[in-house]
């Protein structure tokens, strides 16, 4: 979140991002988004009895500030088809590893596991299949002898903070053509 708020400022994107929403009320990206001037709201998950109510008051919650795209980063919560639907090609997510490959939790450990010498991040539309969508980009990191888990995740953090907002901006410039699965880029 916070590489895409720098690279928007720095960058004069003909965007403004309109408000930082989290589930937890301690996430150090609303201190940050304040700080800025960016408006915050928290929507804390555990006060609703379910995953359909939660994603209920998240949605009214996005819509007051009425954006173009919703931009998921850092948010651990797999999303309802209704909410999916709602946003459909204007929610973009991150994950840390090549989808297809490596969906859920723990990618740097299955990558390692696997023994694939190729690693890295997807920035991708998101639907309501967990962790799947058009893909917006991708950057690959090496796999090298000796690596953790941590090292690995370190690496791939990295390219993360460069892919995610080059594909947001792209968005934003109305770059993306969404065609079915795929993703067309107008550079």
């Amino acid at each position: 979140m916070r590489a895409i708020v720098q690279a928007a400022k720095s960058e004069q994107w003909p965007a403004e991002i309109v408000a930082v929403i989290s589930n937890k009320a301690d996430a150090s990206g609303l201190e940050y988004a304040a700080a800025t001037g960016i408006a915050t709201a928290v929507v804390a998950n555990k006060e609703f009895a379910s995953r359909e109510a939660f994603d209920e008051a998240l949605q009214q919650k996005i819509d007051q500030f009425a954006p173009d795209l919703v931009v998921l980063a850092g948010f651990m919560r797999i999303l309802t088809a209704p909410f999916v639907a709602h946003y459909a090609g204007r929610m973009l997510n991150i994950h840390p590893s090549l989808l297809p490959s490596f969906t859920g939790l723990a990618t740097h450990r299955q990558a390692l596991a696997a023994g694939v010498k190729i690693h890295g991040t997807t920035v991708h539309f998101v639907t309501p299949e967990l962790d799947h969508g058009p893909i917006v980009a991708q950057a690959a990191v090496q796999v090298l002898s000796g690596d953790t888990e941590e090292s690995l995740a370190e690496r791939v953090l990295v390219q993360e903070h460069i892919i995610y907002p080059r594909a947001v901006r792209w968005f934003v410039e109305g770059k993306l053509a969404l065609d079915g699965d795929l993703v067309h880029v107008s550079t």
